[in-house]
């Protein structure tokens, strides 16, 4: 699509375009304006989130409408100005993640580690999409004693480690994959499914259009949108469904909360320096359907059996029903929970860096990342922000990074594309690779 200098009036790049401003003469600034509004998405669904449980900070608010301040034409053309308020972005993501973190944790409890069932149980059933735990707390409540069994699906799956919401029986377990997989789940799913929020697929042929309803800012033509969370049609409407049948599954572990790791950082410490755990892979992020992500499959399944794997986001359904086993006791493979919880990560590398007296970019730790979409790039600018070096990214790198950034990137943060998994796995580790 062809962008337009505002300053020239003119086609981007065209050989009318004579000026400096927004357009194909200057990529850079675009590309930065790019991430800069991309990550302001990603503040913007945790900010939702987290004022939708009563937690607002003026700080980021601020910072909000000064980015978007900066994104508008002819307001600045300097590309330092630009990769200031970019990291700026990624310490407010931060800010606003530890927000909705404390939002979480006074509202549901702390997550702690909890296996959760991966079939489905005899009778109806709701399966719930998404993100937002107030709208999965406020149906299992409404829904309590009905005889409806409720599912989580997909970032819903973490929901499981949280006490109030895993005191009601009727939590039953997690159904299906990663978001890209609904369109085949939803459609053998015989309940009613409620999306809470983003991630949602149009419905094949119209598929299961009838039982899908929305609520909050989802909307899927055709569906019923809830306009509140008082989800009776979506209640009884799983009423008049056909019962599921009573499938037995595999457990899977979620629920590894920073809190929960922290309170075994003496063992974990211990074990590093007796040489039983060697390394720790951060393998997460957001997952898509295109070639190319199998990787980190793969990645997870070669990653040496005396290190451990931290996951979080939907780009753990990737491996999360492998089974990776424990050192001493402690599980290989930790589901931090959604993407937002990438906050613990840092809680984590914080605590590690502290207890081993080095920097975070000098611990025993990689980050291998899949992007997708703008919370994932929120992310990764936080990381950048804290000056977290030698990410990994992949599959491939964001088309909205210019060669003059993805430059200053590399120069800057060491960030790298992922190659094969035995070329990276093998520089991280230097080469001594045992499975």
């Amino acid at each position: 699509m062809s962008m337009f200098c505002y300053q020239c009036e003119q086609t981007a790049g065209g050989t009318g375009c004579t000026k400096m401003g927004v357009c194909g003469k200057n990529p850079d600034i675009q590309s930065l304006q790019d991430i800069l509004l991309y990550g302001l998405k990603g503040i913007a669904a945790y900010g939702f989130h987290a004022r939708e449980l009563g937690a607002t900070d003026p700080m980021i608010d601020g910072f909000m409408h000064e980015a978007l301040f900066k994104t508008v034409t002819n307001v600045s053309f300097d590309l330092n100005d630009h990769l200031s308020i970019v990291l700026k972005c990624g310490e407010m993501n931060l800010r606003v993640m530890e927000l909705l973190d404390r939002a979480h944790l006074e509202r549901l409890g702390t997550p702690v580690p909890t296996k959760v069932r991966t079939g489905t149980k005899a009778g109806p059933g709701i399966l719930v999409t998404g993100h937002d735990l107030l709208d999965l707390y406020e149906l299992l409540r409404q829904t309590e004693g009905t005889g409806i069994n409720i599912y989580t699906h997909s970032e819903m799956l973490p929901a499981h480690g949280y006490p109030e919401l895993n005191k009601f029986k009727h939590l039953a377990g997690n159904y299906g994959g990663a978001w890209q997989e609904q369109k085949k789940e939803f459609g053998q799913f015989s309940g009613s499914i409620l999306a809470t929020t983003n991630c949602v697929l149009t419905p094949p042929g119209n598929s299961y259009l009838d039982r899908l309803f929305t609520v909050g800012i989802t909307g899927i033509s055709g569906a019923k949108h809830l306009k509140s969370r008082d989800f009776s049609p979506l209640i009884e409407k799983a009423k008049q469904l056909p019962a599921l049948a009573e499938i037995s599954g595999k457990e899977i572990m979620t629920g590894f909360h920073h809190s929960s790791i922290l309170g075994l950082a003496d063992k974990i410490v211990d074990a590093v320096k007796r040489g039983k755990i060697r390394h720790f892979f951060l393998i997460g992020g957001c997952d898509g359907a295109k070639p190319g992500r199998n990787y980190y499959t793969e990645f997870a399944e070669l990653v040496p059996k005396d290190c451990v794997i931290l996951t979080l986001a939907c780009g753990k359904y990737r491996f999360n029903k492998l089974d990776f086993g424990e050192i001493e006791g402690i599980p290989r493979l930790l589901d931090l929970g959604q993407c937002n919880n990438a906050y613990s990560v840092i809680k984590i590398a914080m605590a590690l860096s502290k207890a081993f007296n080095c920097g975070v970019n000098d611990l025993p730790l990689s980050l291998v990342l899949s992007w997708f979409e703008q919370k994932a790039v929120a992310i990764l600018l936080t990381l950048l922000h804290l000056g977290v070096k030698n990410i990994l990214l992949g599959p491939t790198l964001p088309a909205f990074v210019s060669p003059k950034v993805l430059e200053i990137l590399v120069k800057d943060f060491q960030i790298k594309p992922i190659s094969t998994v035995k070329e990276d796995l093998a520089a991280i580790l230097g080469n001594k690779i045992t499975v």
